[in-house]
């Protein structure tokens, strides 16, 4: 008979037993017997309602789902011919969006003959990149799908404090300068 670690409704533990035994106290109380770590040697059962159990799990559940950070992909699209001045508004917004902590994807959309200009695509993507540098970074180079070219830029990572000690001399080097 498989051996199983029992604990009761108030928390305390009443040891290994046999499964059937296990059931039957539960039964006694008016309680289920509710397997909780099935990977523990041997595996760990609780004496409790099984109807509370999965209200606090789901209770859980909804906790861990509030703390999740949702990333959305914002989107701005171009066209080879794109002016100066709408180039500049939408990579204002662009930028908006990635300090935010948001993605974006930059898409060129090609109408026609303009498909054997690609390259003014891939320039306004190249430019878009340089300028967006310093908020972004990079997920996916641009390609080509269909009549669409595209790149995606995500916020970029920020690591640790900031720049070493590059911008500002040590005070050796300060006192060495002096003297």
């Amino acid at each position: 008979m498989p051996q199983v670690r029992v604990i009761d409704d108030e928390g305390e533990q009443l040891g290994v037993m046999s499964t059937r035994d296990a059931v039957h106290l539960a039964r006694e109380r008016g309680l289920d017997l509710v397997e909780v770590a099935a990977t523990a040697d041997p595996p760990v059962c609780r004496i409790i309602d099984y109807g509370k159990f999965q209200y606090e799990a789901k209770k859980k559940a909804g906790e861990a789902k509030k703390k999740q950070v949702v990333i959305n992909v914002k989107e701005i699209k171009f066209r080879p011919g794109t002016d100066d001045h709408d180039y500049d508004y939408r990579m204002k917004h662009a930028r908006e969006w990635l300090q935010d902590g948001d993605k974006v994807k930059a898409t060129i959309w090609f109408r026609g003959r303009e498909m054997t200009h690609r390259e003014l695509g891939a320039r306004i993507l190249q430019k878009l990149e340089v300028d967006l540098s310093d908020v972004g970074e990079v997920e996916a180079r641009p390609r080509m799908e269909g009549n669409q070219m595209f790149i995606i830029l995500a916020p970029k990572r920020h690591k640790g404090g900031g720049k070493p000690e590059q911008q500002s001399p040590t005070p050796q080097a300060q006192n060495q300068s002096q003297s």
